[in-house]
């Protein structure tokens, strides 16, 4: 971490790419595969151009031998819905044996008893839970072809097993996407996360890609929004665009068949800077191709159009 954050600052002084280090985060993707159909996801949508799959243990021990021992944070998730993976909580078992901290996002459609307590016993650090309505009404506004009660059985299952095993882990996140659909459920949703027992709610924002006329899922309320509306109607992002980026040093992405792209943003991998597969992380890592990205972070970031919706914003740090 020192040397990464060292690098960095140089870089930004220097106004050029200079990477010590290794990433200390990683999001690798079990599954392109989907239960839903979200209208704003490659995923949902079934509009990949690059190729769908699950991840092979094999490659996810790889992934996890290369990348090394400063590893801190594992995501595993990108695009698809995790559990759809028949061996995801192998994955999981493989790095926690390591000491990482390992979080996963679903729509908790598929965890039943049985499921619920094998996470407990996989001991997954954090399971975020997709609920963006309290009512089925607003739910599948959304989450499209998703059914409301089984989210919440699943949450109740969880939590039941974590009472039942007498665990602490996983922190069990419940996160909101915030919508004009729902935005007014926001201060309930606290209400019911605390019923339930969920240790943490989380809201987020939509990520819409034609929103410069307007689109039915913007928030009215622009402090839940990644975009604010001009005087004439139209919506303009609010990302001031900072020509830096601490996620280039800190963290990258692996696809289900060991692409390494650099952003949990480029969701149909159009940047793609290696393959594990045919060359070593470090190779790629430190690679001519991955430096010229990072340089175009630091020179334009605002043409590069995985970064035009970026949630983070102008945040220096993860």
């Amino acid at each position: 971490m020192f040397l990464l954050k060292i690098s960095f600052h140089l870089s930004n002084l220097f106004e050029k790419p200079i990477h010590w280090g290794k990433p200390m985060a990683l999001s690798i993707e079990p599954t392109t595969t989907c239960n839903l159909r979200c209208p704003q996801c490659p995923s949902g949508l079934r509009q990949f151009t690059r190729d769908t799959g699950n991840l092979d243990v094999g490659l996810n021990k790889k992934i996890l031998d290369q990348v090394g021992k400063q590893l801190q944070h594992i995501n595993y998730y990108f695009q698809g819905e995790p559990f759809i993976h028949p061996e995801f909580l192998t994955l999981v078992k493989e790095a926690r044996q390591r000491n990482i901290y390992v979080v996963t996002s679903t729509n908790a459609h598929f965890i039943s008893d049985e499921i619920a307590a094998e996470i407990i016993t996989s001991d997954l650090s954090e399971i975020i839970i997709s609920i963006d309505g309290l009512t089925q009404q607003t739910y599948e506004q959304y989450r499209v072809n998703g059914k409301l009660d089984k989210v919440i059985a699943g949450t109740k299952n969880l939590m039941a097993a974590k009472k039942r095993l007498n665990r602490q882990n996983p922190v069990v996140v419940f996160q909101f996407l915030v919508t004009k659909h729902n935005e007014h459920e926001i201060a309930q949703l606290e209400v019911f996360a605390k019923e339930l027992g969920v240790n943490e709610v989380r809201l987020k924002t939509v990520q819409v890609y034609d929103y410069e006329t307007g689109n039915d899922l913007i928030p009215e309320n622009e402090a839940h929004s990644r975009y604010k509306k001009n005087e004439n109607g139209t919506f303009k992002l609010k990302n001031k665009f900072k020509n830096k980026c601490w996620r280039m040093w800190s963290s990258c992405v692996f696809t289900w068949d060991g692409k390494i792209v650099p952003c949990c943003f480029d969701k149909d991998a159009k940047h793609e800077m290696g393959d594990l597969q045919l060359c070593s992380f470090n190779t790629t890592w430190k690679s001519g191709i991955y430096q010229e990205f990072r340089k175009k972070v630091f020179t334009d970031r605002k043409q590069i159009e995985i970064c035009k919706n970026c949630s983070e914003g102008s945040k220096v740090w993860v």
